[in-house]
């Protein structure tokens, strides 16, 4: 069976609230480990890299708005996120497509203490099928569905190459999976009800490549610095 990801903006919780929510809780999952009981709003959006104020509108849709003077206590504001972001729970994770990326994903330790069980490996490549990666044995993409349903899959992360990760995300979505993490360097087409969230690697390089240039250009690049041929 495929338990649903409960959906926080289906509580009336914003998107950008939801996404700054993952920054709170490993800085406070930090302060956690150092032994600190109670964080007052302004250290904890330093440490969360986001402003004060912001961190408090954000908590605020969750019901936490600290105690004056104190601050919020740590642990139970850990629970708090970590309800309601469905980390109280063990979710299920299939990785699709087992090259270095794939394997990478495997093998990162931090997935199972934040409540994620990768329950299955699968490539098309016969020469990586059977592999153990991780404790899993790598299976063939044509036991796709059958993994999915079996092993309860909640999430897919979508490591394939682009041109075979749009037939993939169909095959997961007709499977019953809707949510799905793509690394793949593509978009992909989903229908309303399924939430994709896309990591491209590449487009965070080119992002921090401009900024390189700017600085060191001393400022942003003008007219007459553009290449031939560039056209605005």
């Amino acid at each position: 069976m495929i338990r649903r990801i409960p959906q926080a903006r289906d509580r009336g919780i914003p998107d950008a609230t939801v996404a700054r929510l993952p920054l709170y809780l490993r800085a406070l999952n930090g302060m956690a480990e150092r032994g600190t009981a109670t964080v007052s709003s302004e250290d904890l959006a330093l440490a969360a890299g986001v402003n004060s104020a912001k961190l408090r509108k954000d908590l605020s849709h969750l019901g936490s708005y600290g105690t004056r003077g104190v601050g919020y206590d740590v642990q139970y504001l850990i629970y708090q996120i970590s309800r309601e972001l469905g980390l109280t729970q063990d979710w299920a994770v299939a990785i699709v497509g087992v090259g270095n990326l794939g394997r990478a994903l495997a093998n990162y330790g931090g997935f199972a203490s934040r409540g994620f069980r990768i329950a299955g490996l699968l490539d098309a490549d016969p020469h990586v099928v059977g592999d153990r990666i991780a404790g899993l044995v790598v299976e063939h993409t044509d036991e796709l569905e059958s993994v999915i349903r079996k092993r309860g899959v909640s999430i897919v992360v979508i490591a394939t190459p682009a041109t075979a990760a749009q037939q993939v995300c169909d095959r997961v979505i007709a499977a019953g999976v809707t949510s799905i993490l793509n690394f793949a360097p593509v978009v992909l087409a989903v229908p309303d009800g399924v939430d994709v969230r896309k990591v491209d690697l590449s487009i965070e390089l080119q992002i921090l490549a401009f900024h390189e240039q700017r600085k060191a250009n001393g400022g942003p690049i003008m007219a007459e610095e553009w290449p031939d041929g560039v056209v605005m």
